[in-house]
């Protein structure tokens, strides 16, 4: 495929696009694609419906009264997408509330699609799922070898923070929270990035969705550290909403919090895009587990301190 006009309606695999080498080729995107800093300049093809800037609470209630209603919680431009007539559309099927879905794609193109796009969807439930969708994306692109030899380079990089991390003497217990009012522990690949990191991951399971979890749950299991990683939120606005957690009764009684073991993350940029970053994700983990092993190269821009 020479050349291939490409949208991305995911911001996870816009970054798999750019690492293929065929960012040049992008010429739409959704609007949460920021990653990398140029294709902002691309035209957002879609829209959320909810207001961003309400309370984490507020956010999830209308989200849940959207799906209980059977809506999306996005809007797709389909007008301008066919105007782009692109050969390649990449979307996602792992988590309606999290990007524009397949069922959102096929509903914007249905009037004119024909067998010269290809619908590509991501379904990356677990780590080795992401690096499934960087081949199935290379290869939608004509470019199977670079697929293979991007997630080589990815899991090697994996590998040799993984193998430095295991030589620390301690494996501390880690509570990873993806929402914060009502709160969501992580899941997905975020287990198995904790146990990379030389942790134990006290919520959520590899491969599965993330869970609801209770207050109670949270301060029985009184972690070693808890690191904020909420969905969509980068540091600044997870510290804003953190109230909902800190006026807790019983919350500075935590072994974390007592300990200055609490760190707040870019959830947004990190954590919950399932591409090349899961490597800088692994990274700032083992910056907060085993500080002594890894210098602080992220605090800042990926973690902080709470």
């Amino acid at each position: 495929m020479e050349q291939p006009r490409i949208v991305s309606l995911i911001a996870s695999a816009t970054e798999i696009i750019a690492a293929l080498g065929f960012e040049s080729d992008l010429v739409g995107r959704s609007h949460e694609c920021d990653w990398p800093p140029g294709v902002v300049q691309l035209p957002a093809l879609t829209r959320s419906k909810l207001n961003i800037e309400a309370p984490s609470a507020t956010i999830d209630r209308e989200v849940k009264a959207l799906l209980e209603q059977a809506l999306s919680v996005y809007e797709v431009d389909a007008s301008r997408l066919r105007d782009l007539a692109p050969d390649v559309i990449v979307t996602q099927t792992q988590c309606e509330v999290c990007a524009v879905s397949l069922q959102d794609v096929e509903q914007a193109v249905c009037d004119w699609i024909d067998g010269t796009t290809r619908i590509v969807p991501l379904a990356p439930n677990a780590l080795a799922d992401v690096w499934t969708d960087v081949i199935n994306v290379a290869t939608a692109l004509d470019a199977a070898p670079r697929g293979v030899e991007l997630t080589s380079r990815l899991q090697g990089r994996m590998a040799a923070i993984a193998a430095r991390a295991a030589t620390a003497s301690t494996r501390p217990r880690v509570a990873c929270i993806e929402w914060i009012d009502p709160l969501m522990a992580a899941g997905n690949w975020v287990p198995e990035l904790v146990d990379l990191a030389g942790g134990v991951n006290l919520f959520g399971e590899a491969g599965r969705h993330a869970p609801w979890m209770a207050w109670d749950q949270l301060a029985s299991a009184d972690p070693d550290i808890i690191v904020m990683m909420p969905c969509g939120f980068d540091i600044a606005r997870s510290r804003q909403e953190m109230l909902a957690l800190t006026a807790r009764p019983g919350w500075r009684n935590l072994k974390a919090v007592r300990a200055g073991q609490v760190f707040v993350t870019d959830g947004n940029q990190y954590f919950n895009r399932p591409g090349p970053r899961l490597v800088e994700s692994l990274a700032i983990l083992v910056e907060l587990l085993h500080p002594r092993l890894f210098p602080a190269q992220h605090t800042g821009t990926g973690w902080q301190q709470l």
